[in-house]
């Protein structure tokens, strides 16, 4: 008997059919993480694929028999699975599968607009364990939902197409970062610099205060219907 055990790579071991198998789960994987970057999108995929799976939506009046398969979403970022099957509950229990969605990302902060030096932003508080010297200089955006003064829902998608406009977090260039670059990795960047360039162009009404955010308000307002206050 060999007491021992050796990690293999499963490249190595795999033959054609599995490694297609690999990949292609690969692929979905991302195609999920692509589309369910908050909670509430990784329960609006999870409700798309158990569809897809021939779940149906569940109803408290309804009485169940073996073989039916329902969803339930939970304030819009809890998905419960039902697959009803045939042994005795009283007898047998149930089985119970339970799996957690991790969301780090930049919520906004509650009236997180501002202008200053020219440009626009947008005020965040972090979630989640994050590294926060990552999140600068890179192409950002925004999902979330607001809700206008009459009840309407919106859903906020900006950023992920090729077409769409991307956002990003202003960092030192390297020749202005010498305080910067001395400190370590868990102090380089604090949680207040991680406010959000939204937008650059002023508004063209030379009479108007604050130009740089009343453009993009403009912008929420003519696609979305919103106006500061709805933040």
């Amino acid at each position: 008997m060999d007491l021992k055990y050796t990690r293999k790579n499963v490249y190595k071991e795999a033959d054609g059919n599995e490694l297609e198998k690999i990949y292609g789960f690969a692929e979905g994987y991302k195609a999920f993480l692509d589309s369910s970057k908050t909670e509430r999108d990784a329960a609006l995929t999870a409700k798309k694929l158990a569809e897809e799976k021939g779940f149906k939506p569940f109803s408290f009046s309804e009485k169940l028999k073996a073989g039916d398969k329902r969803y339930f979403i939970n304030r819009h970022k809890n998905v419960f699975l039902i697959s009803v099957g045939t042994e005795d509950v009283a007898k047998d229990g149930v089985r119970i599968m339970v799996a957690h969605v991790d969301s780090p990302r930049l919520d906004l902060k509650p009236n997180p607009m501002y202008e200053e030096a020219g440009l626009c932003y947008l005020k965040t508080h972090y979630y989640g364990g994050i590294k926060k010297y990552q999140w600068t200089a890179i192409p950002l955006a925004l999902h979330g939902a607001v809700i206008l003064k009459d009840g309407t829902k919106k859903e906020i998608r900006i950023g992920d197409e090729e077409s769409e406009p991307v956002f990003y977090i202003n960092d030192l260039l390297p020749h202005l970062g010498a305080d910067q670059m001395s400190k370590n990795a868990g102090r380089f960047i604090d949680g207040e610099q991680l406010n959000v360039v939204v937008g650059g162009l002023p508004y063209p009404d030379k009479e108007a205060n604050n130009k740089i955010k009343l453009t993009v308000l403009s912008v929420l307002n003519e696609k979305y219907g919103m106006c500061e206050e709805d933040f």
